[in-house]
Formats: structure tokens, C-alpha cells, sequence
């Protein structure tokens, strides 16, 4: 018999690469091929100039080579300080800023100083399902928060559902999986929630370089003592196509950076060099190709909210950044929608039940479109295919 941990043995599997494992004997015709709107993540390269730079870190820098500080690079800390707090209109310092293997960690890296078993961590659902995976293996119990149709958090209903073992409360904006926007206020409302009951309030903003809006998207970091409540996280995986080099950002007071530390050293010993390298390089010279980035990827949230008003029974409830949270028309649950669609229509999309509790009724009737690597012309194309979907 295999010994295994039951807290990891009852987290459920990774859900894009069980979505990928649906293609497996499927053949697409060469006039029709797969669209796949299942996972976000950039399929290009990174601009030239960052990749030059990596390249001569690996060629002429020893150090690239080497183990370093377990928060990162200090030139790389003080760099996401100095662009946040011209971002947000905060004052913030390198020591704020703990440099992680991706966004990923930096969740898990903050969870840890958090919560453990037993605690609880109010969730929005539709959740990013790596969020409750780390949650789950932990022995923390994830409380759902329902969007409703606006897809937006309630801080009222947040309220109620706080309890003495409430830890934190998380919300990702743009929100992955429905890529809805947050209004300003009502971060600045889950703050004061926050803040009042002495719990934590993590904000993941992954997306933040895509937002459509311009000014800041909140004001937290202009706060008094921000730092007992706020634990802020970012990824340069989508900014600068560095998904493969793991480079996030967890931002926080001292005091926490100090319990990070601790987990940072224990599971990576410090973040890879050669991304932080493309990363300071990134923001120090690619604020104008950033900006043309931001504008295509606005241009496919407006092809994909045209492509799908005109479609017949399937409704959009939201869509930013690079998630479009679509309901579909039909009785049968999103799970099996989504592989039928890879064999009658060639769409790969992942279902809502991937993002919702077991019992939640809704991610049966959603699924999530992750348009950003589709063009226009793909996008049209995605919603004839599902024009032709059957009941």
C-alpha cells in the first residue's frame, strides 16, 4: 500500500492538464484546427533585447549561475518597488518586495504565513483553482464567496461569512477565471473589511499590466499601516512572456517578509537568476512594447465580446484581461460539455465546474474562454464553431 499524505491524496488534479489529456486520439483536419482557449499563458517568446540580455547574464555573469539572496535580487526588489509606488501612489522600498519562482509561490509563500490547518480563507468563486489546490493540501479550509451574475464580491456577504478561525480574505483582479475588474471602492471596501477583524487581505494581480482601465486600480498601498493588512502579489509571466522562468512578486510589510523568507528558503533557496535578469531588464525598457501588448489584447477582449453577443443561447458574464466567463445553453454539465467540444467543434475550453465548489450549481452551466492567444480571426472562428454545437 502507498502512503500518501490524504490532505494531497483529496486535492483534485491539476485541471489544464487533465483538460490537455483530452486531445489524446484526437486528430483535427489541417483546414480545421484546434482552438485552444484553455490556458492563458503566452505562446511567444520574449521580446529580442530581454532575451539578449538573459543570454550575456548566462554568458558573462557567473553569479547568473549561482544560488542567490532567498527574496531576490535586490536591483530587481527595488525596481517592482519603485513601479509600484509610481503606480499606486504608495511609498514603497525594496524591502517590501519578495521576488518568487512565479505568482504561484508567492501565493503559497503568503498562505504560509497565514493559515494552517484547520483555518479557513475566503475565496470569490469563481476561484482560480490553484488557489483551493494549495489551500486544500494545507488543511485550510477554502470559504466560498459567491459572485452572482455581476461577478463581483460582495464585502457584506464576505462579512457574514467570517468566523474566529478566518485567516484571509483573497481576491484576484482582473479576475482569473471571469477576468471581471474590481472597481477601486470595492477593494478599498474588502481593505476595510480586512483590516477591522485583524485578518489579511491578498490581492492578486497578475493581470494588472492588462487592465483596461488607466489610473490605479486601487489606492491600499496610500493607506495608514497597509502593511498589517495588505499582502499584494504579481507575476511577470504575461508582461514579458517569462512564464518559463518563474519570476512573481509578493509585496508586504517586513514583519511578514520575514516569514516568508523562512518558506522561500525551505522550498527553492532563491528564485532563478536568469528571469530576474529578464524581469529588471523588462522594466527598465519595455514599457512601450508593454503598452502595445495591453492594446492587443483589449483589441481581442472587444472581438471576443462582439463575436459572442451575436451567438444564440450562450450569454457572457463577463470578460478582461485574458478570460471571457461564458454560460452556455445547454442541459448538460459544462465538464462534458467541454470534451464534446473538442471532438465535434475542435475547441479546447475549460468547464466552470473547474473553478466552483462540487456543490455550486453554477460552474455546470459556465465555461471559461482564455481568448488572448486567439486573433481576431480566431475568435470569429471560435464562436461559428460554437454556434454549431448541438444539444
Amino acid at each position: 500500500m502507498t502512503l500518501i499524505n490524504p490532505a494531497l491524496a483529496a486535492t483534485f488534479a491539476p485541471p489544464v492538464m487533465e483538460a490537455r489529456r483530452w486531445l489524446e486520439g484526437v486528430t483535427f483536419a489541417p483546414d480545421r484546427p484546434l482552438i485552444n482557449v484553455s490556458q492563458a499563458a503566452p505562446v511567444d517568446a520574449p521580446p529580442l533585447g530581454l532575451r539578449q540580455a538573459i543570454a550575456e547574464a548566462a554568458l558573462n555573469r557567473p553569479e547568473a549561475h549561482l544560488y542567490g539572496p532567498v527574496l531576490g535580487n535586490s536591483d530587481l526588489r527595488d525596481a517592482v518597488a519603485a513601479r509600484f509606488s509610481a503606480a499606486y501612489g504608495g511609498t514603497l522600498t525594496g524591502g517590501n518586495v519578495a521576488i518568487t519562482q512565479g505568482c504561484n509561490q508567492a501565493f503559497c509563500a503568503a498562505m504560509a504565513t497565514l493559515a494552517g490547518a484547520g483555518d479557513q480563507v475566503i475565496v470569490p468563486t469563481p476561484w482560480y483553482f490553484n488557489h483551493k489546490m494549495w489551500l486544500d493540501m494545507s488543511g485550510v479550509q477554502t470559504v466560498p464567496l459567491p459572485c452572482g451574475d455581476a461577478m463581483l464580491p460582495d464585502p457584506e456577504h464576505a462579512r457574514a461569512l467570517i468566523t474566529p478561525r478566518t485567516r484571509a480574505i483573497v481576491l484576484v483582479t482582473p479576475n482569473n477565471p471571469s477576468g471581471a475588474e474590481y472597481p477601486a471602492d470595492l477593494v478599498g471596501r474588502f481593505f476595510d473589511l480586512a483590516q477591522s477583524h485583524g485578518i489579511a487581505l491578498v490581492v492578486d494581480e497578475t493581470y494588472r499590466d492588462f487592465d483596461s482601465r488607466t489610473g490605479a486600480p486601487h489606492d491600499l498601498f496610500q493607506r495608514p499601516d497597509w502593511d498589517d493588512t495588505l499582502i499584494q502579489l504579481y507575476s511577470f509571466s504575461k508582461a514579458y512572456r517569462l512564464t518559463g522562468h518563474r519570476v512573481g512578486a509578493l509585496v508586504a510589510g517586513h514583519e511578514r517578509l520575514a516569514q516568508v523568507e523562512k518558506f522561500l528558503d525551505t522550498v527553492a533557496i532563491s528564485p532563478a537568476q536568469l528571469g530576474q535578469v529578464g524581469a529588471v531588464w523588462g522594466l527598465a525598457n519595455l514599457d512601450d512594447w508593454l503598452a502595445g501588448e495591453r492594446a492587443e489584447i483589449l483589441a481581442r477582449r472587444h472581438a471576443t465580446q462582439t463575436a459572442l453577443a451575436d451567438l444564440s443561447g450562450w450569454r457572457l458574464k463577463s470578460a478582461g484581461a485574458y478570460f471571457a466567463w461564458v454560460e452556455h445553453p445547454f442541459d448538460e454539465s459544462s465538464v462534458d460539455l467541454a470534451r464534446r467540444m473538442v471532438a465535434q467543434i475542435g475547441v479546447l475550453a475549460l468547464p466552470g465546474t473547474m473553478f466552483t465548489p462540487d456543490d455550486d450549481a453554477s460552474g455546470r452551466r459556465h465555461l471559461r474562454l482564455a481568448f488572448a492567444n486567439v486573433d481576431a480571426d480566431g475568435i470569429a472562428e471560435l464562436a461559428r464553431r460554437l454556434a454549431q454545437l448541438q444539444a
